[in-house]
């Protein structure tokens, strides 16, 4: 019995950098290896984004992103994508728990400071008609877990994150 490549393989059959025997070997085992390379982003991003205006709280983007699991916001103003917000760097923005302030103090800070103040600006995006094979290597290379999705006039169609990813992994696998 053979077994299933591990995820570095996997990765490195997306990014087209294996040789030889375990290159092909990973590629059997993915049901061609080229298939997954070759999916399109549209096909596999998620189509309904949350999304804030770069006026909005820090407190309001963090309840945000906790009430419905999101560790990215994309940013928009006037249907153009202009920052992303992750919750690392909503947490990097919050108070420390040591600090002196008071209660009160830190709820008023939070409330006054906003997304723009925080966001990254000009956030690097995908095409929607990119190959996951392109997302993936994006996402590698930059170290991001995520991608904005824009469409050929930049606006924002969408989000591809590593959860996409592996859901194509595994719909994949599963076929064998």
């Amino acid at each position: 019995m053979q077994e299933k490549p591990s995820g570095t393989d996997l990765t490195n059959a997306l990014e087209g950098e294996f040789d030889g025997d375990k290159k092909q070997n990973v590629q059997r085992q993915t049901d061609g290896g080229a298939t997954m390379k070759q999916e399109l982003v549209s096909d596999w991003m998620t189509r309904e984004v949350i999304t804030i205006s770069p006026d909005t709280s820090l407190a309001e983007a963090h309840k945000l992103m906790t009430e419905k699991r999101v560790r990215r916001l994309p940013v928009v103003d006037h249907d153009q994508i202009v920052g992303i917000v992750t919750l690392g760097d909503v947490r990097g923005a919050e108070p420390s728990r040591a600090s002196s302030l008071s209660i009160w103090e830190m709820n008023d800070l939070l409330a006054r400071l906003k997304v723009a103040e925080i966001m990254s600006h000009r956030p690097v995006t995908v095409q929607q008609d990119a190959s996951i094979g392109e997302a993936a290597r994006l996402m590698l290379e930059k170290k991001f877990s995520g991608l904005p999705v824009v469409d050929e006039t930049g606006h924002l169609v969408g989000i591809i994150t590593e959860s996409d990813i592996f859901r194509l992994v595994v719909s994949e696998w599963s076929k064998d």
